[in-house]
């Protein structure tokens, strides 16, 4: 009776307003440096992760540096450089989807099926090893060139000789990061710092900072996300795609609230698919109080139904830390998106997260469905007539209640873009 189509939103929700990141960004002078929108893949099995970090900074890449807490200290070979079309893949299969129906002919009886289209929304540096003690208190654990970046392995006494280190080589630190750091130093972190390394940033051609990529076993799993509010301007955006091989994985610190989904939308949301997903997600999230992470995807990698787009080989779950993607008698690869928009006061500590077994399936997915303007004088067909405009007001309430927008706006856009009105019997005869 119907026929499916899929539009999926990637890409769609990074609104350069927000920003977000599991580190903090300092600059080298006195540029002012803002986070945006941030994706972060963490692969966990067991004790071992490896998470891929990208962000879409704008600016100078002299300005460019990254600070992040790391519970071991990292060998040359623990640390990569990926590509973006990997988390751009992923971010395109989790997106969450609008699902175009088609209602077929009330007068006749139709054998059901769905067809479903998907649709996207649209280095090796060298590097030693070295101890050098490097004052203050702060311990240069190795020092690597990994691509386009320079890295830096910290470890620290206190947070007060860090800032100070780091401030006497160019670091420029946002306010309000020491007390911040010192946690980290309680807990015995050390601290991963990147910037670019120019020349060789030239000798790569790309003209965007490519995510950098760790691997470490460690029993604590979490995410460092309150340096990422130090230099925020305003709330932060982040999005984090697990994979796992056991199943959906969740925060336990934090509560999982589920986007809205299912709902049916009217019809010229096809058009509008951005505007009202974030204006959606603003409503979800100012409901929480921005506390809350949102589950917008978790669904086993080997299919999906309806496919935002086609789910991701071995090779490229390889590519974002799944290292368990391929092997033989290996489970699937599960994923879990979830998308948390959030203060330093709303979201005062890290993320901690755990795997679970749940390898229940969920999506962020949306309806339309078109009605059927054909030729149908059977009893059926005059029914159907006569209930739909009851649904498209029950579309118009869903989606004023989903998105705040005016219901009134709403029905007028309805009007200008709905089905064309019932024709009377003759109508057929009078064609003019």
């Amino acid at each position: 009776m119907a026929a499916a189509v899929a539009l999926a939103l990637a890409g769609l929700i990074y609104s350069p307003e927000i920003a977000a990141f599991c580190g903090f960004y300092v600059g080298r002078a006195d540029a002012r440096l803002f986070n945006r929108a941030s994706r972060v893949v963490l692969a966990r099995s067991g004790d071992r992760t490896v998470l891929t970090m990208a962000s879409d900074f704008e600016g100078p890449l002299t300005e460019f540096a990254l600070v992040t807490p790391v519970p071991v200290v990292l060998r040359r070979d623990q640390i990569h450089v990926g590509e973006s079309a990997a988390l751009d893949r992923i971010d395109a299969f989790t997106a969450p989807r609008l699902v175009e129906y088609f209602d077929g002919n009330p007068c006749e009886t139709i054998s059901y099926h769905d067809v479903v289209r998907s649709q996207n929304a649209e280095g090796v540096g060298g590097g030693n090893r070295v101890q050098p003690t490097a004052g203050q208190g702060v311990r240069i654990e190795a020092r690597y060139t990994v691509g386009e970046y320079d890295i830096l392995i910290l470890s620290a006494e206190d947070s007060g000789g860090l800032l100070s280190w780091l401030s006497q080589n160019g670091y420029r630190l946002p306010p309000g990061a020491e007390p911040v750091l010192q946690s980290y130093i309680r807990q015995n972190l050390r601290f991963f710092v990147a910037r670019v390394n120019l020349e060789e940033q030239s000798r790569t051609g790309y003209r965007y900072l490519r995510p950098i990529q760790i691997a470490f076993e460690s029993p604590r799993f979490m995410l460092p996300v309150r340096l990422g509010t130090v230099n925020a301007n305003g709330a932060q955006e982040l999005f984090v795609y697990a994979l796992s091989p056991r199943g959906r994985i969740e925060s336990v610190n934090y509560r999982t609230a589920r986007i809205p989904s299912d709902a049916q939308v009217p019809e010229y949301i096809k058009d509008e698919f951005a505007n009202f997903y974030r204006d959606m997600f603003t409503r979800s999230a100012e409901r929480e109080g921005l506390s809350a992470i949102f589950l917008e995807y978790a669904w086993d990698m080997g299919w999906c139904d309806p496919c935002a787009a086609d789910p991701l080989s071995a090779s490229e779950l390889l590519q974002l830390g799944a290292f368990w993607a391929g092997t033989p008698g290996a489970a699937s690869t599960f994923v879990t998106r979830m998308h948390i928009r959030y203060t330093g006061e709303s979201f005062p500590s890290d993320i901690v997260f755990q795997e679970t077994s749940d390898r229940g399936n969920f999506q962020g997915r949306y309806i339309m469905r078109h009605a059927y303007n054909g030729p149908a004088e059977c009893a059926a067909g005059k029914e159907y007539r006569r209930s739909l405009p009851a649904r498209h007001e029950q579309e118009a309430q869903s989606l004023a209640a989903l998105t705040g927008w005016s219901i009134d706006s709403i029905r007028a856009r309805m009007g200008q873009n709905g089905p064309p009105p019932e024709r009377a019997w003759w109508q057929r005869v009078f064609q003019d």
